[in-house]
């Protein structure tokens, strides 16, 4: 995907056109579109347009398809999963996740809903966290 290309579905996320955004920046109207002619934005002008967008600058440029140094890797996500399986188990040996003396395994049907329920809030909040805490304790020379 070319710098263009990226631009283009990033502004289109945000509801907006390519030129719109151009102009926002202080950028001609088809100043983007140069960019399909071989043009290539200045430094200055690039780390511009990604902080816009909230993007690295690798990511504008192809480098990476990881729009963000905080985004989850998959590897994030199995520790998420691996983590969520283990505050079940625990929830479920300890009783405190019993629902009229019954573990979240012996539901009822029409308890499963509430059961889905808990943990998908469970798998958001660990997910969450773990976004957070990239944001916060990355160091900045691993940022991109």
């Amino acid at each position: 995907m070319t710098l263009f290309e990226r631009i283009k579905m990033l502004s289109t996320e945000r509801g907006k056109n390519v030129k719109d955004i151009a102009v926002e920046l202080g950028y001609g109207e088809n100043y983007f579109y140069s960019f399909n002619s071989g043009k290539k934005p200045s430094s200055d002008k690039l780390e511009t347009i990604a902080d816009y967008f909230d993007v690295s600058t690798d990511y504008l440029l192809g480098r990476t398809d990881k729009k963000r140094y905080y985004d989850l890797t998959e590897k994030d996500e199995q520790d998420i999963q691996k983590e969520l399986q283990r505050m079940i188990e625990g929830l479920s040996e300890s009783g405190h996740a019993a629902f009229d003396g019954r573990t979240l395994d012996e539901l009822s049907e029409e308890e499963i809903e509430d059961r889905e329920l808990l943990l998908s809030s469970l798998e958001n909040s660990l997910r969450l966290a773990k976004r957070v805490a990239k944001q916060k304790f990355t160091p900045k020379k691993y940022r991109d």
